[in-house]
């Protein structure tokens, strides 16, 4: 009688579930497609079952992913140790810098060699310029392209500029740039605009201060102070795990004068169905938004700023129209162009979709390239 060969095993180290199930549940599912027996490791609160639906196992592992003490990280990577050693993956996939420090060190721990880094950003380390920024990135690369890297370990980013800033060609065959986290462009159509004006603008982000959220505050005040007709709604929760958290306080003291905060949505597309613009005024950090895939895929202008991440999806003038980061006069000189040319908002709208279906922005495109990862390290 024939014997199948048993699966094979794959790994996602994860911070926490939340965020695996609202941007890696296609990856999951794609990988079960492959044949292959999935397991998500990350801190468990409300979100297991969801990614249990997609026939993924779910095992919890206690870490704060605020925390930067190195005795509580070394803590964690070893009782990770002993959770891969009992899954025995052929495949660890280690999601964002936390997951790629502590997963990283317990793989070389459990002794298995291929390994994927997927960086979904750099946070505060690639947004600051100064020497604190610019030795934390030396110190990053010299770890994730050092000890924790074998000669099986694959790089996975969501833009070129941070493979770059890391020390990695972009086109080397161990780095691959995907199109973010992806987006469903079916769950998110484009609905016609509503009539202008006013020009109605939204961000849809966790409430951080690395987000920018007070300087699209300060530049719609700025446009309307100059005439122009413009609204901002600010959707999303504060963040109480992240240190550039702002006080609901802050939040709730913006609201009046052609600005709300709205607090949490699960309806995005209905968002968008109901205003002409996204704006995301990061001030760096980011790997590829989501924010703003949602958006462009919903056919809207995207206001954004020049750093990594946002402008690899957004182009200046074609998809919508980029500034400076934490420049609120630049932001506002944008705002009152998109309030006076509705023809404008709604050009660049029809772009953000075309460049979502065409520049390898969709679902399909990431989890594709994701596969054909795993497959050269399955078959190598």
């Amino acid at each position: 009688m024939e014997h199948s060969d048993p699966p094979r095993r794959l790994v996602f180290i994860a911070t926490e579930d939340w965020f695996f199930a609202s941007h890696f549940l296609p990856m999951a599912r794609a990988a079960v497609a492959m044949g292959l027996d999935v397991t998500v490791v990350a801190r468990v609160r409300d979100h297991a079952e969801v990614i249990r639906a997609a026939g993924v196992r779910v095992v919890p592992l206690e870490a704060e992913r605020s925390s930067l003490n190195p005795m509580a990280a070394g803590y964690a990577a070893g009782q990770l140790a002993a959770i891969l050693k009992a899954l025995k993956p052929d495949i660890v996939h280690c999601i964002a810098l936390r997951a790629i420090l502590v997963g990283g060190t317990a793989a070389a721990i459990a002794g298995i060699p291929s390994r994927v880094f997927a960086v979904t950003g750099l946070g505060l380390i690639g947004a600051r310029e100064d020497r604190v920024g610019r030795a934390g990135r030396l110190a990053l690369r010299a770890l994730i392209r050092g000890p924790l890297a074998t000669r099986r370990t694959r790089f996975l980013f969501e833009n070129p500029d941070d493979a770059i800033a890391l020390g990695l060609d972009p086109s080397d065959r161990t780095v691959t740039v995907v199109g973010g986290a992806g987006i469903d462009p079916a769950a998110y159509a484009p609905r016609p605009l509503p009539p202008q004006p006013p020009l109605r603008v939204a961000v849809v982000s966790r409430m951080l201060w690395s987000k920018g959220i007070d300087v699209a505050v300060a530049a719609v005040r700025s446009a309307r102070q100059r005439g122009a007709p413009v609204e901002l709604s600010l959707y999303g929760a504060p963040d109480a795990g992240n240190r550039r958290v702002i006080p609901e306080a802050t939040l709730r003291g913006w609201d009046g004068k052609g600005i709300a905060w709205h607090g949490p949505t699960r309806d995005v597309a209905g968002i968008w169905a109901s205003h002409h613009a996204a704006c995301l005024p990061s001030r760096g950090g980011e790997g590829l938004p989501r924010s703003l895939l949602e958006a462009a895929s919903c056919g809207r202008a995207c206001l954004t700023t020049d750093v990594p991440g946002c402008r690899a999806l957004v182009r200046d003038g074609a998809e919508g129209l980029i500034v400076p980061p934490g420049d609120a006069d630049a932001l506002a000189a944008a705002l009152v162009r998109l309030a006076a040319d509705p023809a404008m908002v709604a050009r660049m709208g029809a772009a953000a979709r075309a460049r979502i279906e065409a520049g390898g922005f969709t679902e399909a495109a990431v989890t594709d390239a994701t596969c054909r990862l795993w497959r050269d390290l399955l078959e190598g």
